[in-house]
């Protein structure tokens, strides 16, 4: 290949073998925002419109309503007080997920999982915490997990005042509706995959209750490929006013949090601060969620949480497991971490009247196409490395072929090594090596699998292989 037609197959937006699949979708969210969509969008099928569509505001209203109607949900408030404490909120969350599994004809279970967490950081004395997970499993590939997740307990300025009202509705009553309405909406439904449901507890005291449900993945040897939390996705109004009803900010880390000294090296030598697992997963998301359908723009924020604050992703991410958390686009700090109380005539404390229901659809509904392409797509490829044994302006990847019984093969895709999404595909069939007339020196490059129904997997990022 000569160098003008090397550069002609570098820029094209769609190489040999993917103009079906970017076909350039309408206006959406991000156009209308001034924001690119990603350059290769992928379509959502009919199956997951129809999840999309039955996604109900109104319930999400319902759910965060009662969420608020126990008065506290603080995780050292009472648990054995039908009617007020996270105790209350915790056998009400559990009921209703029972009542979306008995639509499941067996494939969705329900557990409390609990733990005592001994006497630590805001936690005086010994506490009982309590996750609520609903799973939904896999009919082909159950093994491969991908969990959403909300918190239930909430809090108000004194973080260790365990008895004053705190209605928590944007924080987090708006995530565990997120994470509580998809359980109902994919309970009567089949993924390839499992797909969990939590809602968690201890995350306002140090993220103890998520931290404990990764570490009880991580003993099983769960292959928790994607985990998304949703943390304070309640509202689409700042303090200063401006609306953005349209538009949700995911956090995805770059150098990864369990990176090893050696994937350190590694990354140090060759790149990929900004191609780690989570990473991929922002790309995957914006590519599967970022339609008509969802009504919705998705800004990739990259960093693993805002300033002074964390999310039930980090204990995920302290597992080596990618994840990344979901925030609404504007924030209004009078509405979160407050006393309710009236000052000067404003009203401040976490109240629903703040929140915008149709807005948290919305944002369901981006969950809902990232986890149910997941599910429904070949697992993430592994093993993918870039030989490194030679000299050359070629650039041969090689993978491990997945297990999945309906894989129709692989694409190489790439980008240059300043573009934040990638721009180029190239199918290459049911194989684990494929060369590209293009040196590895100058763009990154991934591999991803298909199925036979063109669901595509989250890419992933090569290592060296001398």
């Amino acid at each position: 290949m000569t160098g003008n037609s090397r550069r002609t197959f570098l820029t094209a937006t769609v190489a040999a073998g993917g103009a079906a699949l970017a076909g350039a979708p309408a206006v959406g969210a991000a156009e209308a925002a001034g924001l690119p969509e990603p350059p290769l969008a992928q379509r959502p099928d009919r199956e997951l419109r129809a999840i999309l569509r039955e996604v109900d505001p109104r319930r999400i209203e319902a759910i965060v309503r009662k969420l608020v109607s126990f008065g506290t949900r603080h995780t050292l408030s009472t648990q054995d007080d039908p009617n007020r404490g996270i105790g209350a909120a915790r056998d009400w969350i559990h009921e209703e997920l029972q009542k979306y599994a008995a639509a499941s004809g067996g494939r969705m279970t329900v557990e409390l999982q609990s733990y005592v967490q001994p006497p630590a950081d805001r936690i005086p004395v010994p506490t009982r915490i309590t996750n609520i997970v609903a799973t939904l499993r896999g009919s082909v590939t159950p093994e491969r997990v991908h969990v959403v997740s909300g918190h239930y307990d909430s809090r108000v300025t004194d973080v260790m005042n365990a008895t004053a009202d705190a209605p928590g509705a944007d924080d987090d009553a708006s995530g565990v509706a997120v994470s509580m309405e998809l359980a109902r909406v994919m309970a009567t439904r089949s993924p390839k995959a499992t797909i969990v449901f939590a809602a968690v507890a201890g995350e306002e005291q140090g993220l103890y209750g998520a931290r404990y449900l990764a570490a009880q993945y991580k003993a099983a040897g769960t292959d928790v490929q994607a985990m998304f939390t949703n943390d304070i996705v309640g509202s689409s109004r700042a303090d200063d006013g401006e609306v953005d009803a349209h538009t949700v900010r995911l956090f995805a880390e770059g150098v990864p949090t369990a990176e090893t000294p050696a994937q350190a090296s590694i990354r140090r030598s060759v790149g990929g601060e900004n191609d780690s697992p989570s990473r991929q997963l922002g790309r995957f998301v914006r590519e599967v969620a970022v339609n008509h359908d969802t009504d919705m723009n998705v800004r990739v924020i990259y960093r693993r949480d805002r300033y002074l604050r964390g999310g039930d992703h980090i204990g995920f991410l302290e597992q080596g497991y990618p994840a990344a958390r979901f925030t609404e686009v504007n924030e209004d700090y009078a509405h979160q971490h407050q006393d309710v109380r009236v000052e000067n005539g404003k009203q401040f404390g976490d109240l629903p009247e703040f929140c915008d229901f149709p807005y948290i659809a919305r944002v369901a509904r981006v969950n809902a196409a990232a986890l149910w392409t997941l599910a429904t797509a070949p697992g993430t490829p592994r093993n993918v490395r870039v030989v490194t044994s030679n000299l050359t302006n070629d650039t041969e990847l090689v993978w491990a072929r997945g297990t999945e019984p309906d894989l129709a093969g692989y694409e190489i895709v790439w980008r240059e090594t300043t573009a934040p999404e990638w721009t180029n595909v190239r199918r290459v069939g049911d194989v684990t090596t494929a060369t590209v007339d293009l040196s590895k020196d100058n763009v990154f490059f991934g591999v991803r699998a298909v199925d036979t129904a063109d669901h595509r997997s989250p890419v992933a990022f090569p290592t060296p292989q001398s």
